[in-house]
């Protein structure tokens, strides 16, 4: 689950790491009074969306008078504000946050992340921080440092010092990012984070470190013992359709292409996918519908995947394992009788009584392109959808 920048920094603030004096504010008049509140020669005015690179859309303006804060508040709320992380369509902005100007000196990276390969949290640093912090990854690769954390252990104030050396940092600022590091860890662990990232993390003029900008991702999975956190989370920021899946206890993700995928499995629904565009096109979504969906949640399925307007056909790839394929193929009737499928349905079935789930559905007098291989489903949607 993503939040807000506004979110994060208030569990940052917390966990007792420093950020700006800032107020979150859903109107212009909120913006201006938040601004009047703090003490500053000069304000930020930041859209709040999921998505990064908002300053470079238009997102994030300096203020220099509460006019300037009314002007920049009224242009940027409400506007469809598009980065290379919305895609072409964009997010509207409905929230801000006004916060006081900070005088930098210097900008790093620092962040947590979940790395698969190690199957550890990994501490990364860098002396490069800010808006060209992928670049710097992508171009000069040796400006990033990692430091991986044992989990019996935990991060030790050893590593952080390392990790802080590792941005160039000295004296009291070398202190001060060691403690920034232990602190994130801290709030990593205890709210089950899968991402915590503090962008760029600066140095002012007093050397001070300051956290002014952050994101912090948590895993769903987790999100059932930490209702504080799921109270955070913001639904207008979010697919309808993945909504709506998840309502019925589907795992449902929206993507670019036309060809809609149900499937049983998440590794099965990787694998489809990957044959889809293997055979040269692009698949709408993944959809896992799980081991024991019911009539009602394969009919809510494809209910989700006919509101794409995208949509050019539909493939549906079960492997009847704990459910039997007769079961599955009367369900796949049942939910198709239910809804306007109005787009080409390949069916391809395998596992537990297969072939009467075969005859179940040739029977069904519905227009569906049976296949009997993976390989042969994946041909036939493709030349469906084309």
């Amino acid at each position: 689950m993503n939040i807000h920048e506004y979110q994060a920094k208030e569990i940052l603030n917390r966990y007792g790491v420093p950020v700006p004096q800032g107020r979150c504010c859903s109107s212009v008049e909120d913006a201006v009074n938040a601004a009047k509140a703090i003490a500053s020669d000069r304000w930020v005015v930041k859209a709040q969306i999921h998505a990064g690179g908002r300053g470079e859309g238009g997102g994030v303006r300096i203020a220099h008078s509460l006019d300037e804060v009314r002007q920049y508040s009224s242009e940027i709320l409400g506007m469809t504000l598009v980065t290379h992380q919305t895609g072409p369509s964009g997010k509207v902005v409905r929230i801000l946050l006004v916060e006081e100007g900070v005088s930098i000196c210097e900008e790093r990276y620092l962040g947590l992340v979940v790395d698969r390969d190690s199957q550890r949290i990994v501490l990364v640093t860098s002396s490069e921080g800010g808006t060209a912090i992928e670049s710097v990854a992508r171009d000069t690769p040796e400006k990033i440092y990692r430091i991986p954390i044992d989990p019996t252990a935990g991060l030790s104030h050893a590593s952080a010092l390392e990790a802080a050396r590792g941005t160039g940092a000295k004296g009291p600022v070398l202190a001060q990012i060691a403690n920034v590091s232990e602190r994130l860890y801290k709030l990593f662990w205890e709210q089950d984070a899968s991402l915590a990232e503090i962008n760029p993390l600066v140095t002012t003029e007093s050397d001070d470190v300051i956290a002014l900008d952050a994101k912090i991702n948590f895993d769903d999975n987790a999100l059932f013992r930490n209702p504080t956190i799921s109270s955070l989370r913001d639904l207008d920021e979010e697919d309808p359709s993945e909504i709506e899946a998840s309502k019925h206890g589907l795992n449902y993700i929206a993507l670019d292409g036309n060809i809609g995928c149900l499937v049983n499995g998440a590794g099965l629904a990787m694998a489809t996918m990957d044959i889809i565009k293997f055979y040269g096109a692009e698949p709408a979504n993944f959809l896992d519908v799980g081991g024991g969906a019911s009539d009602e949640q394969v009919a809510q399925a494809f209910r989700v995947l006919l509101e794409n307007d995208k949509l050019r056909a539909i493939l549906v790839n079960i492997f009847g394992g704990i459910m039997r394929c007769d079961v599955v193929a009367q369900g796949l009737v049942n939910a198709a009788r239910t809804v306007d499928l109005h787009v080409p349905l390949v069916v391809r079935l395998e596992g537990t009584n297969v072939e009467q789930g075969r005859q179940i559905l040739a029977n069904s007098g519905l227009n569906m392109i049976v296949a009997n291989t993976m390989d042969e489903a994946a041909k036939k949607v493709v030349q469906a959808a084309a």
